[in-house]
């Protein structure tokens, strides 16, 4: 769509046009998935990719010409500027998406920021506060939450085919040490809000928000003072368990097991699963789940974005801003526990 187009184009279900700030690896796959959509009949009358921002101009047109976005700015002020530019997705480090999604809100700018969403729960409550008093769209774009796969998960446990849920765990390491802001305390490295943000999602995902009695939680530090690798143990008032790992330095198999009275659930790959199995208690293989193919993952994010633009929602059912909060204020119990403070805190 052109520029003279948008500015004609009125309608309230014209596509939400999509700006991305930052150019990083995260921002090349945001873009790439907004490319994809654009040419996808299912999303290309709902979303459409516009502009890309990086405080380096070059990096900007190179991703803006990769993927035939129609503006490239080298500053992030140029594109709160820009009038065209309905929903900016936040790419950037952890340390800098309360600042920036503030910025982005003050400028009338609704946002995807990803995970995870702010460095601390106080982050989160000013952020999404200033989304719905402003009545714009803010949500975390942790895509586990918007695949299909979480609402086939959902289906399963509602039909309770392993009777009664009593525990979970979930598990996600990659090695990313040789990362520089992974291990960086000032940019909220480590593993906990780069990875470990999954597994407690997952078990949020299982669990809900029924309340807990006990959080159990241990980490091995890095020589910077970050997160190496940790553990957590979530006991829930019902008498429920959850159990989550997670780690920057080894690999794993990234599994989410779901243990019930009468049997157990598998799902391969918590990060981005690609199939849910069901076993009894005897471990026979009961049912097994494909999950249907994707364009990236990231798809269903910016889609649910979109809609609930649309729908006049400051936030996206799938992701709402108490399950964020809720989600950052036990990330900052963890590391209340650990030691661990960013400076922002």
């Amino acid at each position: 769509m052109s520029t003279q187009e948008h500015q004609a184009d009125s309608r309230p279900d014209r596509p939400v046009t999509v700006a991305v700030l930052g150019a990083g690896r995260i921002a090349l796959h945001m873009a790439d998935t907004l490319a994809q959509m654009s040419q996808d009949p299912r999303y290309q009358q709902l979303v459409t990719p516009y502009a890309v921002a990086s405080r380096s101009l070059d990096r900007a047109q190179k991703l803006a010409g990769d993927f035939h976005f129609a503006r490239a700015y080298g500053s992030y002020q140029e594109l709160l500027d820009d009038p065209l530019v309905d929903l900016v997705y936040i790419a950037t480090p952890h340390s800098l998406h309360a600042e920036q999604a503030t910025a982005c809100l003050k400028a009338g700018k609704h946002v995807l920021v990803e995970k995870a969403f702010t460095l601390n729960a106080r982050q989160a409550r000013e952020v999404t506060d200033l989304a719905r008093n402003l009545g714009l769209l803010c949500a975390e774009a942790i895509w586990t939450r918007y695949m299909p796969s979480r609402q086939l998960l959902d289906s399963i446990l509602q039909s309770a085919p392993i009777g009664q849920v009593r525990a979970a765990s979930a598990s996600l390491c990659y090695p990313t040490t040789h990362k520089p802001r992974m291990t960086d305390l000032s940019l909220g490295g480590g593993a906990l809000l780069d990875v470990g943000v999954y597994a407690l999602n997952f078990l949020d995902m299982v669990f809900g928000s029924k309340p807990l009695s006990r959080i159990v939680s241990t980490a091995a530090m890095y020589p910077t003072g970050v997160d190496e690798s940790n553990a957590t143990t979530l006991i829930y008032e019902d008498g429920s368990l959850g159990q989550a790992v997670s780690s920057m330095s080894v690999a794993c198999d990234r599994s989410g097991t779901i243990w019930g009275s009468q049997g157990y659930i598998v799902c391969t790959n918590i990060n981005n699963i690609e199939a849910i199995d069901i076993y009894s208690s005897d471990h026979r293989l009961v049912h097994h789940y494909p999950v249907p193919e994707q364009l990236t993952g990231y798809e269903y994010e910016v889609a649910a974005a979109a809609q609930a633009i649309r729908a006049g929602q400051s936030e996206c059912p799938q992701m709402p801003h108490a399950d964020t909060v809720r989600l950052m204020s036990l990330m900052d119990t963890l590391r209340a526990q650990w030691g661990l403070r960013y400076p922002a805190d």
